[in-house]
């Protein structure tokens, strides 16, 4: 782990790094989270019984979008053409819903920003589409699971 953040200059004033001297490599980022909510959500959900739609199907399309837009919402992020961006959905229980997107890029700077916003952006399209019948809805465990490429290498999460 480095001791310096990357985004403050010599100043302390935030900034976009420049990758310019990075080398252009494929890389690779998962990233995972879940939205627990109660039973009968779930397989209203499952069964495609929701008035707005195939939820699973508009949370994965928005978590895509949300990979596209990243550098829209987060200030320092450089924008950066995505070769590739997947996003599962899988029941867990009776009561829980499992995102995992891997995003992927031939470019100077990773792409885990853009593995976790799909994430966060694709479990709350589930909250938005079924808020009208279980608004205690929760999201938990969004992280980083691996990355791959650039000068760091392979990074992967503890179990």
């Amino acid at each position: 782990m480095t001791d310096a953040l990357t985004h403050f200059d010599a100043h302390g004033q935030a900034h976009m790094v420049d990758v310019s001297a990075k080398s252009e490599t494929r890389r690779v980022a998962r990233a995972e989270g879940r939205i627990v909510m109660q039973p009968d959500t779930l397989t209203r959900i499952l069964a495609g019984d929701n008035r707005k739609g195939d939820v699973i199907g508009i949370a994965r399309i928005a978590a895509i979008q949300g990979a596209k837009r990243t550098a829209d919402l987060i200030p320092l992020c450089h924008p950066i053409p995505l070769t590739r961006v997947a996003a599962d959905f899988t029941a867990e229980g009776d009561d829980t819903i499992h995102c995992t997107v891997t995003a992927e890029t031939v470019g100077r700077t990773g792409v885990e920003m853009e593995a976790l916003a799909a994430v966060q952006i694709g479990l709350l399209t589930i909250y938005d589409m079924c808020k009208a019948v279980d608004r205690g809805m929760t999201m938990t465990g969004i992280r980083l699971l691996e990355k791959e490429g650039g000068k760091s290498g392979h990074w992967k999460a503890e179990a």
